[in-house]
């Protein structure tokens, strides 16, 4: 699919994997409207990606993100290509010396990763599939989801976080099949250990070990190769329903 001359929507598009996909798309052509907390878009002030017209939305909303949407069908362009990459991966276990998980930190794991995930498929699917087809199979656009190899291997403490992870790769398949009568691609990628702000605070020695933990190449992903994986996705079109692992053949350990 054509990525020049359309709309797409990014979420979580001011920093990490969302600002480095709506970077790639902007490149390649295509009008990006990212979604992102307000006090996000604030935090990176003139660092957001530049040409990205950056829309305050939390995604766990339906009228925020239906209020986003309408924007940009509103635009005139198709909107064609939807990335999910918002999400959220604070640690908890099970039992701790603390006691049972707290219940509402789980509870906001799953809304934020996996409800705010279904919330923008499902609205931009709606703008999507009153599109026009862009070729004679009766193609119209792609939803790109973001789950973890966490969704297969979870740490000790990845309790909530692979519970949603594992929900966004379920819905890859029951997704593609729901969306295929309106010519919606889905695919979803399962990234392994990126370097984005949420690694910002970690020593060196520590990051070197999270370095040492992948089989090849033994270095962290980058962001920008994250961005390039959704290039792909969008631009061949017999990718449908699939999870792709992008982990240097990580596996996680226990911890």
């Amino acid at each position: 699919m054509e990525i020049q001359g359309s709309a797409a929507l990014v979420t979580g598009a001011a920093s990490g994997l969302g600002a480095a996909t709506a970077r790639r798309l902007t490149a390649a052509g295509a009008t990006v409207f990212g979604l992102d907390l307000e006090q996000s878009i604030e935090r990176v002030g003139d660092a957001a990606p530049e040409g990205v017209t950056l829309i305050p939305t939390d995604v766990t909303s339906g009228e925020e993100v239906q209020s986003a949407v309408d924007r940009i069908v509103e635009s005139g362009l198709p909107l064609r290509t939807v990335v999910n990459c918002a999400g959220v991966g604070w640690a908890g276990r099970i039992l701790s010396k603390n006691g049972p998980h707290d219940l509402e930190l789980f509870r906001t794991v799953i809304t934020v990763n996996l409800l705010g995930t279904f919330n923008v498929m499902r609205l931009a699917a709606d703008a999507i599939a009153k599109t026009e087809p862009v070729d004679e199979a009766g193609q119209r656009g792609v939803v790109i989801n973001t789950a973890s190899v966490a969704a297969f291997e979870g740490q000790v403490g990845q309790i909530a976080y692979s519970a949603s992870k594992g929900g966004v790769h379920g819905m890859t398949v029951p997704a593609a099949r729901d969306l295929a009568q309106y010519g919606i691609r889905v695919v979803t990628i399962a990234p392994g250990i990126v370097d984005t702000p949420m690694l910002a605070g970690v020593t060196e020695e520590y990051r070197k070990g999270l370095e040492a933990g992948v089989p090849f190449p033994s270095r962290l992903a980058q962001p920008a190769e994250y961005a390039q994986l959704v290039q792909m996705i969008v631009e061949h079109d017999y990718l449908n329903g699939e999870t792709i692992r992008m982990d240097g053949a990580l596996r996680m350990a226990p911890r």
